[in-house]
């Protein structure tokens, strides 16, 4: 059979579109009989219990990521003779159960908003072990962020120099700092090319680091502990890292003819396998060859290793995350290619979420992938777009998969890849509540993040009347 002329060039067409690539899923996830299995427990009866959509998180495998992430780093830096700090980026996904996870594997926690904190200090996170970001903190967000006790807030702006030394003062504590710059390097290109002026809305030129250490040096009540700086995200090589680390280690050997600075962050943005096409280096590889390249840095420069600090989030819990969705109605489009007539068929499977449980194909063109998690076909693999219900055209969950063609209402669909920015981005559009977190572990599933109802969603109208009852039952 001919390929489907509306497939992606990356997307080939499965010999049986039933099949899991464990790259793309959760360790522990697999098949037994036709039944899509999660931490022990099957996709099926999650969906029964707690309904659909439903996030759905395996437990064990973002422990057992995150602990091989930390050890990762601190075993490579150990061999260059330095040490390293692991934060998890909390923008990721965060929640209180999530967050002592992270505290119980070791790892520190990147915050950036007041909810976000709020949730790492109710999940007994201590204090130190935070890390504060953020473009635009407000003076609130400082205040709270200094008076807990925060390990380290990153300066965004030369503005929050002084607003950050206000509040330590007016608090009696020395505040421990870093400083974001941009290094000029972009990931997502493969020249890695550096330009004089950053036309972005974090952190502040490199050349203007300097004057901005002196400032917080000057300031009584704040530390500066190093620089700190992101290239970007869904990275899948070492060579950014190792362009923007040499970058800094020059401006860095320049800091220290004025003072300490014990640290480095390089930030974070590891990426991982959405699609069959995607093939990211292990975190392994990846560690050891910056931890190597900042060695080296550093000895043609004269200067010590410093403690290098990283703040992974999608690369510890994007693949341990899955979203179930029950197929509501599937659609045959025909479509016309170039201008000869020819023409070929997509077939839509809406679904019953959607951009407001996963917005990342819509906000970035992000793919991902889809397969029945509740029986088996034996039926010729389709090409299919996957569809929310909203009332958006760019309403689109997975743009381009196989899946079998006698694909139909009811059934099941599970979409790997997902613990990462779908349930952290999720909204209420169209008036829909988001879904449940549900964690599952060792054949057990336990409710982490509760769903929202539509009364839920009513209550915040203020507006609202309830509907009167009779007896408990609505009149």
């Amino acid at each position: 059979m001919a390929p489907n002329l509306l497939a992606p060039d990356w997307l080939a067409e499965p010999a049986d579109a039933n099949a899991l690539s464990p790259a793309l899923w959760s360790r522990t996830v697999h098949r037994e009989g036709a039944d899509l299995v999660v931490g022990g427990v099957t996709a099926a009866s999650l969906a029964e219990r707690f309904g659909t959509p439903l996030y759905v998180v395996d437990e064990q495998d973002v422990r057992d990521r995150a602990a091989e992430v930390h050890a990762a780093f601190l075993a490579a830096f150990e061999r260059v003779g330095s040490r390293a700090k692991v934060y998890y980026a909390g923008k990721a996904f965060l929640s209180i159960e999530v967050a002592r996870w992270m505290a119980e594997a070791g790892l520190n926690i990147d915050v950036c908003s007041g909810g976000e904190l709020a949730v790492a200090l109710a999940a007994g996170v201590d204090p130190a072990r935070l890390g504060f970001h953020g473009n635009n903190k407000s003076l609130a967000e400082i205040d709270r962020a200094v008076a807990a006790g925060v390990g380290a807030i990153i300066i965004d702006s030369v503005q929050e120099i002084d607003r950050v030394a206000e509040a330590s003062a007016r608090h009696g504590r020395t505040q421990r700092v870093r400083l974001r710059v941009n290094s000029g390097v972009h990931a997502h290109t493969h020249a890695f090319l550096a330009t004089a002026h950053e036309d972005q809305k974090f952190g502040i030129g490199l050349a203007d680091a300097p004057a901005a250490v002196e400032r917080i040096r000057g300031a009584g009540s704040l530390e500066f502990l190093g620089l700190h700086c992101h290239i970007g995200s869904q990275i899948f090589g070492a060579d950014g890292f190792a362009e923007s680390a040499a970058r800094l280690l020059a401006v860095h050997q320049q800091l220290l003819a004025a003072g300490d600075v014990p640290e480095l962050n390089l930030g974070g943005g590891f990426g991982i396998a959405y699609t069959t096409a995607d093939d990211p280096s292990p975190i392994g590889e990846l560690a050891t060859r910056i931890a190597q390249t900042v060695a080296d840095g550093c000895a043609e420069l004269g200067i010590p290793v410093p403690v290098v600090a990283f703040e992974p989030g999608r690369t510890i819990i994007g693949a341990a995350g899955l979203t179930l969705y029950t197929v509501g109605t599937t659609k045959d489009v025909e479509v016309s290619i170039g201008d000869d007539g020819e023409t070929a068929v997509r077939r839509y499977v809406s679904i019953d979420g959607g951009m407001s449980d996963n917005a990342r194909t819509a906000l970035y063109g992000a793919d991902y992938s889809a397969r029945i998690a509740d029986r088996l076909s034996d039926a010729p693999p389709a090409l299919v777009r996957v569809a929310g219900k909203h009332c958006e055209s760019g309403d689109i969950v997975v743009d381009a998969d196989y899946l079998p063609g006698d694909v139909a209402p009811g059934d099941l669909l599970a979409v790997p890849a997902t613990g990462a920015y779908c349930w952290s981005l999720s909204s209420n559009y169209n008036y829909v509540g988001r879904p449940a977190v549900v964690a599952v572990r060792d054949g057990e599933a336990r409710v982490i993040v509760r769903g929202e109802t539509e009364a839920d969603l009513l209550a915040r109208d203020t507006a609202y009347q309830p509907v009167p009852t009779v007896e408990g039952v609505n009149a």
